[in-house]
């Protein structure tokens, strides 16, 4: 029997096996679905689109043309001209801007606004528990698109400044956005509070500020991304329709649902199709590429959530 002293010894370096981070981990199963890589990629896109494109235009300092009115889509108009002479093209761009901006905005303050209270409603309980579900309950007992109506058509009254509009747009999606969130995040700091992490800290002494902001916040981040994204799509389309309305950015502001309105007899409607399907064509599929991109994020941070 060999002496195992004399057995050839590997020079190979064992490397350790270091695990990665929980958002490398994200990231690798969100590169493993395709779909959600496509929705992804159109994303980027439109927002090159929307937000680059228009410094390439020869026509974004250019008003009203009465010479080139209704004309078709051709070489210098590729999607051709609406009937004031404006390059639709370029009306696409900058329209494009209104609505990303207005359901980036109106996620950004209902997310805010749906976490702030949801947390404080799970945490605390009691009556800021009360006061906070019965608020949410109110507003989500009520149909969101004639809410929306109705405050656009009191905003209209009080003849808010067409520059202030959006503002009020994003402000007035967002009131209406919160309550679901919040009763998600509810549930998810109810759950947190009983952990031996949140104990721990009870032990500790520490503010209720720290526990807040340093030890439930964190974990709830992944609930607050996924649920953002996919009510970005939500406020693009609610938006579109106050817009195709006149209740929510008016001309001359641009916007993907008031460029639709410009097909508003059935002429435009059979002989005019560049006026409404380019950005009837841009809102759908923004849309369904957050969708996408949304339901791959949820599944990427919790696969047990995956659907079956």
């Amino acid at each position: 029997m060999e002496n195992p002293i004399d057995l050839p010894v590997s020079k190979k370096k064992i490397k350790p096996n270091r695990k990665s981070s929980l958002w490398g981990q994200v990231l690798g199963r969100l590169l493993k679905k395709k779909i959600a890589l496509v929705g992804l990629g159109f994303l980027i896109f439109i927002f090159l689109f929307s937000f680059i494109g228009p410094f390439f235009s020869p026509y974004v300092h250019l008003g009203v043309d009465p010479t080139k009115v209704n004309q078709a889509p051709s070489a210098a108009h590729w999607l051709g001209t609406d009937k004031l002479g404006r390059d639709v093209l370029t009306r696409l761009m900058l329209a494009g801007r209104i609505s990303l901006t207005v359901g980036l905005g109106a996620m950004v303050m209902s997310v805010t606004i749906g976490a702030l209270l949801g947390i404080l409603a799970g945490y605390y309980r009691g009556i800021v528990d009360q006061i906070v579900m019965r608020i949410a309950d109110i507003l989500m007992t009520l149909p969101g698109i004639p809410l929306l109506f109705i405050m656009a058509a009191v905003m209209s009254e009080w003849k808010v400044p067409t520059e202030h509009r959006l503002y009020i747009v994003m402000l007035m999606l967002s009131l209406v956005g919160w309550p679901g969130l919040a009763r998600l995040v509810r549930s998810q700091v109810l759950s947190l509070r009983e952990r031996q992490f949140i104990q721990a800290t009870d032990a500790l002494g520490l503010r209720d500020r720290r526990k807040l902001l340093n030890h439930l916040l964190p974990n709830i981040v992944p609930l607050l991304i996924v649920s953002g994204t996919l009510s970005i799509g939500g406020a693009i389309l609610s938006e579109s329709t106050l817009s195709y309305f006149g209740l929510g950015v008016v001309p001359p502001e641009a916007s993907w649902g008031n460029m639709i309105t410009s097909a508003n007899s059935l002429i435009d409607f059979q002989k005019r199709p560049w006026l409404w399907i380019p950005p009837g064509l841009a809102i759908f599929m923004t849309v369904i590429s957050i969708n996408l991109l949304g339901d791959g994020l949820r599944d990427a941070i919790d696969p047990n959530m995956k659907r079956r």
